[in-house]
This record gives structure tokens, sequence and C-alpha cells, in this order.
């Protein structure tokens, strides 16, 4: 079976064909968790699968690494735009990919090489209201809310991008790196105000136009990068009256540029897309998986 690894700002996956690969939906979990695992596995934040769409031309089919169906990806989106293009199942550079119902509407920038360098993608109205992200409380939208994780008191801010955020501004934080992020980030995860478990991003303004984040994904940990959480990031800075409404997003594995039409109640993010390489695994009988790297 034939895969591509791809990546967006560090946000890695393995993508496979839907068109051309057919896998019985009761075994995608476990091949998912075989396929990220990074030591016995190719490696990867999960795995998406690339489908003939039934309201857009395409189907983002996402799982996070612990084989958990997943709304959404920004990161994810962009590459498998440029999956779509670079592989010749379009010749469009506007396109529209649907995941979870949802569809998202493109625009695809060509580099030299004639290959996409990176995808703008309207990602739609963020979701605001607490019943809907969802997130417990008593008010109809949380926006520097305290929430107490681990003894200690944090103010949130709760965003949905098609999945759950809940963005965290941190102070006194010169650096971004030295944060303890591996420990309190499972925390806010599982917090019980969280129905459906959350994404937590931790947020250092440094201007009104820049941020730094660093981001714990549900399902998978830590990542490079999130674009949803980016995009739930602006519009939590803006909720806040900490930015502008166009805001530069620094994380770990680059930065992607987001925008709130606030006019037009649209987030738009643009970033890169990147293909890392081509291969092949045997999935045997005893489970193990064999991979060919195609360099």
């Amino acid at each position: 079976m034939k895969f591509t690894k791809m990546h967006g700002c560090g946000n890695d996956y393995i993508y496979i064909n839907g068109f051309t690969e057919h896998i019985d939906a009761g075994r995608k979990p476990e091949l998912v968790r075989q396929l990220s695992d990074r030591h016995f596995g190719i490696g990867g934040d999960g795995v998406i699968f690339i489908n003939p769409g039934k309201c857009a031309a395409f189907e983002m089919e996402m799982y996070n690494a612990d084989g958990t169906r997943a709304q959404m990806c920004g990161n994810g989106i962009r590459c498998v735009a440029k999956y779509v293009y670079d592989y010749g199942l379009t010749d469009q550079t506007s396109i529209t990919i649907e995941s979870f119902g949802s569809v998202k509407y493109l625009d695809l920038t060509l580099g030299s090489d004639g290959k996409v360098s990176t995808v703008r993608v309207n990602m739609g109205a963020p979701i605001l209201k607490a019943a809907e992200i969802p997130v417990v409380s008593k008010n109809e939208q949380v926006v520097s809310e305290e929430i107490k994780v681990n003894g200690q008191v944090y103010k949130m801010t709760c965003v949905s991008m098609g999945n759950p955020h809940a963005v965290v501004f941190v102070d006194g934080v010169s650096d971004m790196a030295s944060f303890d992020i591996e420990k309190i980030g499972p925390c806010f995860e599982t917090h019980e105000r969280f129905p459906e478990r959350t994404n937590t991003e931790f947020v250092r303004i440094i201007d009104k136009n820049n941020v730094q984040m660093r981001v714990w994904e549900r399902g998978t940990g830590e990542t490079l990068a999130c674009g949803t959480g980016c995009c739930a990031t602006a519009v939590a800075c803006v909720l806040n009256g900490l930015t502008d409404t166009r805001v530069t997003v620094q994380v770990p594995g680059g930065e992607i540029l987001c925008e709130w039409d606030r006019q037009n109640h649209l987030v738009y993010m643009t970033g890169p897309a990147v293909t890392v390489f081509d291969g092949v695994f045997e999935d045997r009988f005893d489970d193990e998986v064999t991979i060919q790297e195609e360099m």
C-alpha cells in the first residue's frame, strides 16, 4: 500500500490515497496507531485518508495518532490540497475539501517548480457558544474565564474551529520553549469541563500582529503546529483585545498567518505544505508493518 509523508510547519501526517487504497473501516484505528508510531511505524501525528467527496471535490478523513477520529486539521487540509494537485487528482488551484461534513474552500499558490507551496483556507466561522464547542460553563461564551487545573487557576478563552480549543495566555514567560507543556497539557485535555476533551493553546503576545504559541492536541500530545489552533488563537486574541484581526502565529515548526474577517465572521489561514517522501508499506499477517521509502 502506497503512502506519502507530508507536513505543515512540522505537523506531520501519513497520507493515503483513498481513491486507490481501500481499507476496512474497522481496521483503521489500529492501523493508524501502528503507522503513527515513531519507533515501530512510519511516524506521524496521525493518518489522513484522501477520499472522493460527497459535498466537495475531496474528503479529508483524519485520525489522531491514538486512532481516534478528528473533525478538522488546518495543517492537514493544506497538505491534502497539495497532494491532490501535485499528484494529478485535480488541475484546479481553487478547490473544495470536506471533513466531517464541513466543506472548506482553498486557494493554492504554486512555486517555481509548478507544485503547491502555500495554501490559503477559508476555515469558516469560529464557534463561540460554550455549548457548541463544547465546554461546560455558566456563560454563553467563554472569554478569559477561570479554570482550575492541577491546583492552579488559569484564564481560558474557548473557540471551536470544527474542533474544540482552549486558548490560555501565559504571563511572565519570556521563552515559550521553557513552558512545561508536557505537565499541564494532558490535564487540560481530559479536564471535566471538556466533555469531548480539548486542544489547548498556550500563547505569548509579542505585539499587535505577532504571537508565539505551543499546542497540546487531544489524542496526540504536543505537535509542532496546529492550524485550527492558530485560528482559534487569533480569534481569542481579538476577543481579549490583545491583537489586530490579522495575526502571524509563531509555532515551533514555523509560522501561520490567520485573519479574522469579523464583518463576514470568517477565519482565513495561510501556511506552507511540504511533501517529505513517498513510500510503500506491507501489512503482514502478524500485523507487523514493513516500510520502504522512495526518496
